[in-house]
């Protein structure tokens, strides 16, 4: 059993609550409904008031242990077991558990005039015993317009309608009341609201041929709420209010860095890449490669053995897997493998609401560890910038608290001027991201070429200068600029530039051959200079020795015959 909590959007001490069960709706009341005190639920035909009475009792007894009862004065009880069975309710399990008690109280125009002046005590005895017999914490009553139908006396009417609400007050029930709206009250009679301690009304209202349902908390007693307008949608699962997660930022920011599968866009991050959890937006004109540059980076995430969610609006996913082939990128492999999944629908298929219902879901259901939208742009038809931006908001909120790194994609429709010049809903989606990548076509010289920049990373040091964006049958390049006497140089402009810088290097290696050839001779010719003149000394030098060695000669012959003298002298003697 799920423990409940009381804690309000700011924090301040606030009456008791419990838990509706309904996702979204604890996040802007600030806990859930008021405990032991009834609230009402207005709305129009179809906008969902009996199954937000419903819902509120099956989630009281599977997720919190409390048994409920409910009430209803329209639809009868196998059709009730019928409806809910579709969305995965199964009352009769939860009937025979003792945990829930259905009740049908038919109300007869005829039977209430036959009988005279008319009250509700038989109800109240009526719904006492039915509380008893499970021990229901929570009472949901189904509609407020079929119980009074027989009313003639408007005066007995609110009379009986403000002592129902005080007897379910008195009995310590939590208790949702539906009612239909009035033409200027928020329910036919007008008085209900001014007796409820929480008062919602449910909107169903068509915009562009697009249905969206609206929820507003329009009081409650004792209590901080949200007073805005909060889309809501009904599915399988049933309603979701969204924001669906927490309106505080508390999400923790990951250090780890994760590459994008383009080496030269790494080192322009620091050759580390971007922080995992991010939410990077790529916008650009048609035709610049943004998808490219999406199914790049899933391709990275993918060997990085990561899974993947890729949302696409303009393309199938058979055409996706095709056109990526053309710059080398094969992603087939990673949808086989389990590690892709992709998720290809036009936007105009319906509301924003239920495009972030189908998303959220997809991502509790996949548990991807990177998620791409392609592109956001393609959502202004069925919603304006702010709708757009809040629906962006609560996506990539979900997505960082799980550390999920987004990729989003937005078509830019802005005329050339300059390099870059950006339009306003791109300056306003900005905001929300970590990292904005803009691409942009720049024509000249009859042709147009691509240029690529980072115009924010947030957490990191970036470049920020221009590259050249290529796409090529091997993936994407991103090339430096050439600056020219008229500017910044791209497309032919740059390869004639590189030819000449080509051509220039030529010369100049010529150049260098023929001085070191020059070199080389001059430097042989000076060797054999030295050789001659080292013979030519060595010459001299023996001659020089020779005659040396003939006076040494001379003396040796001179001091012999001296001595030979010397001694015949001493002989003769």
């Amino acid at each position: 059993m799920k423990k409940n909590k009381t804690a309000a959007i700011v924090g301040a001490a606030e009456i008791e609550k419990v838990h509706s069960g309904i996702k979204g709706l604890d996040d802007i009341t600030g806990g859930g409904l008021p405990k032991g005190r009834p609230s009402l639920v207005s709305g129009g035909p179809g906008c969902g008031k009996t199954l937000f009475a419903m819902e509120f009792i099956i989630r009281g007894i599977i997720d919190y242990g409390e048994p409920g009862v409910f009430v209803a004065f329209e639809e009868k009880i196998d059709d009730l077991k019928l409806n809910f069975r579709s969305m995965g309710f199964d009352l009769d399990n939860l009937i025979r558990r003792k945990k829930l008690v259905l009740d049908h109280i038919t109300i007869d125009r005829s039977e209430i005039e036959e009988a005279g002046e008319y009250d509700l005590e038989g109800l109240f005895i009526r719904l006492g015993a039915l509380i008893d017999e499970v021990g229901a914490k929570r009472v949901s009553i189904d509609t407020l317009e079929a119980l009074f139908s027989g009313f003639a006396n408007e005066a007995i009417l609110r009379s009986e309608l403000r002592r129902l609400f005080l007897w379910l007050k008195d009995r310590g029930v939590t208790a949702v009341v539906t009612g239909e709206r009035g033409d200027r009250t928020i329910t036919t009679y007008g008085l209900e609201e001014y007796v409820a301690d929480c008062v919602i009304t449910l909107d169903h209202r068509v915009t562009n041929q697009i249905a969206t349902r609206r929820l507003h908390i329009v009081k409650y007693r004792g209590s901080i709420h949200g007073t805005d307008e909060y889309p809501f949608l009904i599915s399988e699962d049933g309603i979701s209010v969204l924001p669906i997660t927490s309106l505080s930022l508390t999400h923790k920011a990951s250090g780890e860095r994760i590459f994008t599968g383009i080496p030269r866009l790494d080192t322009m991050l620091e050759g580390k890449g971007f922080y995992r959890g991010s939410s990077i937006l790529i916008s650009g004109q048609a035709g610049t490669g943004k998808t490219s540059i999406a199914a790049t980076f899933i391709d990275a995430a993918c060997r990085r053995n990561e899974k993947c969610l890729f949302f696409i609006f303009e393309e199938s996913e058979s055409q996706l897997l095709r056109n990526m082939k053309s710059i080398g990128i094969n992603l087939e492999p990673w949808v086989k493998s389990g590690l892709l999944k992709f998720h290809a629908v036009r936007p105009t298929a319906y509301s924003l609401e239920m495009h972030l219902s189908v998303m959220l879901k997809l991502i509790g259901e996949f548990k991807p560890r990177v998620v791409a939208v392609d592109p956001i742009s393609n959502l202004y038809p069925i919603g304006d910038d702010i709708q757009v931006r809040s629906m962006l908001m609560r996506l990539i909120d979900f997505a960082k608290s799980l550390q999920i790194t987004g990729l989003f994609t937005s078509l830019s429709n802005d005329v050339n001027v300059g390099v870059y010049s950006v339009e306003p809903t791109e300056m306003h989606v900005s905001s929300l991201m970590d990292a904005w990548l803009i691409l942009k076509n720049i024509e000249g010289n009859g042709e147009r070429n691509r240029a690529f920049s980072i115009i924010k990373v947030r957490g990191m040091a970036h470049s920020n200068q221009l590259r050249e964006f290529i796409l090529s049958d091997k993936g994407i390049r991103l090339l430096d600029v050439y600056k020219g006497s008229e500017g910044v140089l791209f497309g032919s402009a740059r390869i004639a530039q590189e030819g000449n810088e080509i051509d220039d290097r030529l010369c100049k290696n010529e150049e260098i051959e023929r001085k070191k050839r020059e070199l080389e001779s001059r430097r042989k010719l000076m060797e054999n200079e030295i050789s001659l003149l080292r013979e030519r000394f060595a010459q001299e030098e023996d001659e020089m020795m020779i005659l040396i060695g003939q006076d040494v000669s001379r003396e040796k012959v001179a001091a012999k015959t001296k001595r030979e003298i010397a001694t015949q002298r001493h002989v003769d003697r």
